[in-house]
């Protein structure tokens, strides 16, 4: 049987997203499950080679090999996306033009699924500003993804041994997570998370959902009543649906060990809720996943890291980790 092709963005020029992408060329467990094609600037890759030391690209392909034979590709190779100057940077720093490039890179690689010319999408990080300085003005992957997927609904879910957790709202200020908090939402991110989880562990997953306010509003004491008018409907609607749920729950107690053997998937109303227990527990190896597009897309943890960029420093067991659930969830 043949493997899967995994899109695998390069990232911010800028940034580890290079480094970490010659790293995964080399890594035998992905080898083995999956042929990951880097979707970035081939020279690039090789100057960055040259910097730190890892092995150069083996096997480039260019843009019109692909459209003509990208069926037959079996081997790990760097879809070369002609069009950066590469030694014209300054790795570590922040620009407009590695925003456009990081983002022609992820662009090029939604084409290549729709298209089903890849079975998933695992993606290096961006930078925000960066994209932004060029005029690109999504807050990160996420949305990315979801717009140009043009998914009916969709939710930010990070995977790792430790734990499991969706996002009900993902990049926005803590002053806008009320307003954007509703019942439908919080039961749509529900679901999807049901469904991947059933799909990635193979059995019905138990769900708990976390409160807004400190001790889950303390029965209204806290808050506006969130956990009372939206979060408990958005819960006993699941329940209705046969799903295994509970919540919500006091926050900082909801992550302690005892808890996460008893849950198979937290719901968490805004980033930090998830992000700190998370990367406290398993930085190196969690996964950040787009729920509910048309194929599937895996992320990397981390950002950008451009204060240790292309010093041979970063460490790219992550990226590895997204390209392996990628090829496990194209599946």
């Amino acid at each position: 049987m043949k493997k899967p092709l995994i899109a695998v963005t390069m990232g911010d020029p800028a940034g580890v997203g290079p480094e970490i992408c010659l790293q995964l060329l080399a890594n035998e467990a992905v080898q083995a499950v999956c042929t990951p094609i880097i979707f970035g600037d081939a020279r690039l890759l090789t100057r960055c080679a040259r910097q730190t030391g890892l092995p150069s690209p083996k096997r480039i392909v260019s843009e019109i090999e692909w459209a003509e034979t990208c069926s037959n590709i079996d081997e790990p190779a760097v879809l070369d996306l002609f069009g950066f100057d590469a030694e014209d940077f300054t790795p570590g720093q922040v620009s407009a033009k590695t925003g456009a490039a990081g983002f022609r890179y992820v662009d090029k690689s939604i084409q290549a699924a729709l298209a089903h010319q890849v079975a998933a999408v695992a993606t290096a990080p961006l930078n925000k500003e960066a994209l932004h300085a060029a005029g690109i003005n999504y807050p990160g992957h996420t949305e990315i993804f979801a717009e140009k997927m043009a998914a009916k609904r969709s939710c930010m879910t990070f995977f790792s041994e430790e734990m499991i957790c969706s996002l009900v709202t993902v990049h926005i200020g803590y002053q806008d997570v009320v307003p954007a908090l509703t019942s439908t939402r919080i039961l749509d991110v529900i679901e999807l998370t049901v469904e991947a989880v059933q799909k990635a562990r193979g059995k019905k997953p138990r769900i708990a959902v976390c409160g807004l306010n400190p001790h889950a509003g303390e029965h209204g004491l806290f808050g506006q009543g969130e956990e009372e008018k939206i979060i408990i409907p958005a819960i006993e609607a699941a329940k209705a649906k046969g799903i295994t749920i509970e919540g919500p729950l006091p926050p900082d107690t909801a992550f302690i060990a005892t808890k996460r053997r008893q849950v198979d998937a937290y719901i968490c109303m805004y980033h930090d809720q998830a992000l700190i227990p998370l990367k406290a527990l398993a930085f190196d190896t969690a996964v950040n996943t787009t729920l509910g597009l048309a194929v599937p897309r895996t992320s990397v943890d981390h950002g950008t890291a451009c204060d240790i960029a292309w010093q041979g420093k970063a460490h790219g067991q992550s990226l590895v980790e997204a390209v392996l659930l990628a090829a496990k969830m194209s599946q």
